[in-house]
């Protein structure tokens, strides 16, 4: 099996839901955000946009718009010091999306590489589309094209981090039974999700 240093970090990387009231070094962050705009895009677009927040009365109130969106009164950024929002801009290109996504992947793992702890947060999208997240939007000065895709949260964990669940590979003939005949060279890999639930994707591979 082929192991090198980017490999591991992408293994060990998880996800922390608890933190600890330390800011995260400015050198440390721009070196996630330089990281985070070397992400492939369609067509080369590199329409993204990220917009880091450490300003805790911003910070706050963002995640209080996010919790907002649950109808819940909880810290939905976990106590973590800074948080960086990934927005795509719809009709920039057909993969806007996709891009946005594929940006805060590579925040995710960078902060990993830098030793920074992270979580993915949902509900950007929402928080954007309410009265008081486009005030922001505007603030920030970014259009009504731009859509929030991600919240990327940032800081030092407060606890050990948990055990990843570990992906799985499907021999070809279970593949078969479930999707019908599979081309010779394709396997699916499996990815256990804590919600029960298994996702798939196809990967090419030399046989």
């Amino acid at each position: 099996m082929v192991e090198n240093a980017v490999i591991e970090s992408l293994k060990t990387r998880r996800a922390v839901r608890g933190y600890a009231d330390r800011p995260v070094e400015r050198e440390k962050l721009d070196a996630i955000l330089e990281a985070a705009t070397y992400a492939p895009t369609g067509m080369g677009a590199q329409s993204p946009v990220i917009v880091l927040v450490e300003s805790k009365e911003v910070r706050d109130k963002v995640a209080a718009l996010n919790a907002g969106v649950m109808g819940r009164d909880i810290d939905p950024f976990y106590g973590a010091p800074a948080v960086a929002i990934v927005f795509g801009h719809r009709g920039a290109a057909p993969t806007w999306f996709e891009d946005a996504c594929l940006v805060a992947g590579n925040l995710l793992n960078a902060a990993h590489a830098v030793g920074v702890d992270s979580c993915f947060i949902y509900r950007a999208k929402e928080v954007f589309e309410t009265d008081e997240g486009r005030a922001l939007l505007k603030d920030w000065g970014l259009d009504g094209d731009y859509v929030g895709v991600a919240n990327c949260i940032l800081g030092y964990g407060d606890g050990p981090a948990a055990e990843a669940s570990q992906g799985r590979v499907r021999e070809d003939r279970l593949v078969g039974e479930r999707w019908g005949s599979v081309p010779r060279g394709e396997r699916v890999v499996m990815f256990k999700s804590p919600f029960s639930r298994w996702c798939e994707a196809s990967c090419s591979i030399d046989v």
